[in-house]
């Protein structure tokens, strides 16, 4: 897991190819002006999902896994925390691979709080629970890069 500014995105492109085109979609689109939904960057490779999600609690939010793609997540509207716990310390859960994703019930290990104007990398080896927040609702981007 990353957290960081956006500024500091840059630092990070030597983790992962598609990194790069990232960086180069910021410079060349405001993800606020953007409508909801998935845009193809390069194809399935790499796409941002523009959302509006429904604000959680920490005891509501579940964690989350993905086996082919890592996460880079960015508040728009406010500030958002994540719960995090290692992949290696949660317990054994079904896989769905055509949504790419296992889900955990249970509390996260910690807590990290984002807000617009910085990010959050979730690898695959990295349970997020995503969405806690105080407000109703969050936009967020959400690029997903093939790992």
């Amino acid at each position: 897991m990353v957290i960081d500014t956006l500024e500091n995105l840059e630092k990070y492109v030597s983790l992962n190819p598609l990194f790069n085109d990232v960086v180069d979609f910021l410079k060349s689109n405001d993800l606020n002006k953007l409508s909801e939904g998935k845009h193809l960057i390069k194809g399935t490779d790499l796409f941002v999902n523009i959302q509006v999600a429904k604000g959680k609690s920490c005891e509501s939010a579940l964690l989350e896994t993905h086996k082919k793609m890592i996460d880079i997540q960015i508040p728009l509207s406010t500030s958002e925390t994540y719960g995090y716990t290692p992949l290696k310390d949660l317990p054994e859960a079904e896989y769905n691979e055509e949504k790419d994703i296992t889900k955990y019930e249970g509390a996260a290990a910690t807590y990290v709080t984002c807000k617009p104007g910085e990010f959050a990398i979730f690898f695959p080896q990295d349970g997020h629970a995503p969405c806690i927040s105080e407000q109703a609702e969050i936009k967020k981007a959400i690029f997903k890069v093939l790992a």
